[in-house]
């Protein structure tokens, strides 16, 4: 199947050959025609199967077909929402939405926390039909009265699943009531869980069902390997690493804020040119340093899981989890990184005694048995003493009966401002 099969209008087809593609993933095979009938949608979608493209372009050719009247007047309020969990994403989307509507006169902005809301406001008062956003600072837009959601005919509810994880429910079932009651409704998770299909039940009617590939599995294009070694042993093995393989481009996974941090210092120390990014991070500096990754100047890329959720390379090479994730989905999200748009990835883990058990949950996950490997030089000690059990993700304390500091995974805060970066909107580009 080619995308000139699918009947997407011209000015469409142009800007996707302009991309370089000509096949459509199995996602918007399948996602494309039902959004184009106006269908409600509940896709499951890992991250690497081309589904921004499966929604944008056929709302993009939904827009543009009908209804020009309203696509060219000059006050004119949003008729596409698309929600999603970071700003990274937001940007992402948005980025999308110019990318393949290039040729046509639809306009976009992307609205998310953590700069000055005036110039969002300016460009939501220039007017828009594609508006993408996260749920925190659109609900400060909709408190002071400076965006209207009466005229949204297309809801997207974008990766629902790290919207639950990030405690946004709330906000999502707000914005959902805010919203005109006859519109189309589109939901992407990676996973579905009993939240998931609740959300599901009360927002899509007769939905069509797309599932592009088994839930919880890893990319079959992503290798896959365990490195084994003492948790001391970690910073020095992975600048071995660097030396002896030559790595480049490659996104390390760390567990904290401050883990990433350190990290990235020590590699930078280490001459392995290195940034870290975070939701503790400016938006600025985030940007700059994934910019600086996407085109080389940086060799490394150390991340916690949530602001890896915007990072989108096609043809990234590596990733390597400096430490295993407490939540084993999210090492499916995190080797997701690589092995995208039909490229070959490998991912390495570092894995140390403690961590044994968060292995043991993934390999039961993504059902088979990661590859062991043992580094000259960094054999693992037969007598490691483990650390005390950890106890799931937003239950730890940050000191255990032995006082020894636990590590925390990254959540993220309830309030207006967190984790939600300067605007960015067409026209403008942040780099």
């Amino acid at each position: 199947m080619h995308f000139s099969d699918l009947g997407l209008m011209a000015e469409l087809q142009r800007a996707v050959a302009e991309q370089g593609y000509d096949t459509p993933t199995p996602i918007q095979q399948q996602a494309i025609p039902a959004v184009m009938t106006g269908q409600d949608l509940m896709a499951t979608a890992q991250t690497g199967t081309g589904k921004t493209a499966g929604f944008t372009l056929p709302i993009l050719h939904r827009l543009a077909s009908g209804g020009n009247d309203r696509l060219t007047r000059v006050a004119r309020t949003p008729r596409v929402l698309v929600l999603t969990p970071t700003r990274e994403l937001a940007i992402q989307v948005e980025e999308s939405v110019r990318t393949y509507g290039k040729h046509l006169p639809v306009t976009s902005v992307a609205v998310f926390g953590g700069v000055g809301i005036n110039p969002q406001i300016a460009a939501l008062r220039r007017g828009v039909d594609i508006l993408v956003a996260t749920p925190g600072r659109l609900l400060d837009h909709v408190q002071q009265r400076t965006v209207d959601l009466s005229g949204i005919e297309i809801f997207v509810l974008d990766e629902a699943d790290r919207m639950l994880d990030m405690g946004f429910i709330r906000d999502i079932r707000k914005i959902i009531g805010l919203l005109p009651k006859q519109r189309q409704n589109l939901l992407f998770s990676a996973t579905f869980s009993p939240e998931i299909r609740e959300l599901a039940a009360g927002l899509l009617h007769q939905p069509v069902s797309v599932d592009v590939a088994p839930r919880n599995t890893a990319a079959e294009t992503v290798t896959q390997k365990v490195i084994e070694c003492n948790r001391e042993q970690k910073k020095d093995l992975l600048k071995h690493l660097f030396d002896t393989r030559g790595l480049h481009q490659v996104l390390v996974f760390a567990r904290t804020k401050h883990g990433a941090d350190a990290l990235a210092r020590t590699l930078d120390k280490a001459g392995i040119k290195s940034a870290a990014i975070h939701g503790d991070k400016s938006q600025g500096a985030r940007t700059r340093a994934l910019s600086e990754f996407k085109d080389g100047k940086l060799v490394a890329l150390v991340a916690t899981d949530i602001a890896a959720r915007g990072i989108d390379i096609d043809a990234l090479p590596y990733v390597i989890n400096y430490e295993l994730p407490n939540v084993p989905e999210d090492y499916v999200h995190r080797i997701g990184r690589t092995g995208r748009a039909g490229m070959e990835g490998e991912a390495i883990s570092l894995v140390c005694h403690d961590e044994r058990p968060q292995l043991k949950d993934i390999e039961k996950l993504i059902k088979r048995t990661v590859e062991r490997v043992v580094v000259e030089g960094f054999e693992p000690s037969a007598t490691a003493a483990p650390r005390p059990p950890q106890p799931p993700r937003g239950q730890r304390k940050a000191q255990s009966g032995h006082g020894q500091p636990q590590p925390r995974t990254q959540t993220a805060k309830s309030g207006k401002n967190s984790g939600r970066p300067q605007q960015h909107h067409s026209g403008s580009r942040h780099r």
